[in-house]
């Protein structure tokens, strides 16, 4: 697929999905069918953004095709994409149970489409037989869709209002921490750090698919930014750069909730800086060949 092309259907892609513009959904869903994997992943998470906007039934539908894709990030994100739909997303219940017993799968795909199948069955069972849920911060009852889409985005539960309200945080807050990546990688990254741009790179030289900052992952209902995610082999990469007392502090509670999720975390420290390509190309041996 012509660069340019796959470019402006990307970035079209990102437009809709942030905008949470329902008048988009066709045009994503056409999108869908474009050879770019990149294209088809931005626009299936474009889809989950516009959970409680669009027709969920079309919606479902174009995202559940998707789970046949031939690429296993596209899945990933129709994975994630179809638990925010909830209830309405039940007909893809058997197909997301298949990948969790296909052990030729992705270990990240066969872990979302588990954690989409609890949340699925959860929201039917809400409106099935109108069981109980209430907000975590106000104690009000929540519906299934208000269920599914606070599970999805922080697996906790909020009503409405409540999760607009966290969400309005969490977003002055990503807003704060984008207008710090100042610093351009090889690939075009925007990075943090001088530290942060020699890991994207050395990852970039080698072929290695990253995802720099990624907007929030859950941890056991902890919400963190790892710097970077591997997709492909599902390890976490952070770099460490400060020396204060309350960076260590806050260090030590994230290096924790990965090692009680047991999560492969591979740490790089500001010292480290002179020989980064060396120790990441030793740890990551243990993942993958370089």
């Amino acid at each position: 697929m012509d660069r340019s092309i796959e470019k402006k259907m990307s970035d079209r892609a990102v437009e809709i999905g942030k905008a949470g513009d329902p008048a988009g959904l066709s045009e994503l869903i056409d999108f869908l069918k474009m050879p770019s994997q990149l294209v088809r992943r931005l626009s299936a998470s474009a889809i989950g953004k516009l959970a409680g906007l669009v027709d969920a039934k079309a919606a479902v539908s174009a995202l559940h095709f998707l789970l046949n894709d031939p690429h296993p990030q596209v899945r990933q994100y129709a994975i994630k994409a179809l638990s925010v739909y909830g209830a309405s997303s039940a007909c893809a219940v058997n197909d997301l149970q298949d990948i969790v017993d296909n052990h030729s799968e992705k270990d990240y795909n066969r872990r979302d489409s588990g954690l989409a199948v609890k949340t699925i069955c959860e929201a039917v069972r809400i409106s099935e037989e109108k069981a109980e849920h209430k907000c975590i911060r106000c104690s009000v009852n929540v519906s299934a869709g208000e269920y599914a889409k606070s599970m999805r985005s922080f697996q906790r539960i909020y009503c409405a209002k409540c999760f607009d309200e966290i969400f309005l945080k969490r977003r002055n807050f990503d807003t704060e921490v984008e207008n710090n990546k100042t610093i351009k990688a090889e690939n075009g990254t925007l990075v943090q750090s001088d530290g942060e741009r020699i890991i994207a790179n050395f990852l970039h030289e080698n072929g290695i698919i990253f995802r720099y900052d990624e907007r929030i992952r859950i941890i056991n209902g902890f919400a963190i930014r790892p710097d970077f995610y591997l997709p492909e082999i599902d390890v976490y990469i952070e770099y460490w750069g400060m020396d204060t007392l309350d960076y260590k502090i806050g260090m030590l509670k994230k290096q924790k909730l990965y090692q009680q999720e047991g999560k492969k975390l591979i740490s790089l420290y500001f010292q480290d800086k002179p020989n980064i390509p060396k120790i990441l190309c030793e740890k990551l041996a243990r993942y993958i060949k370089i």
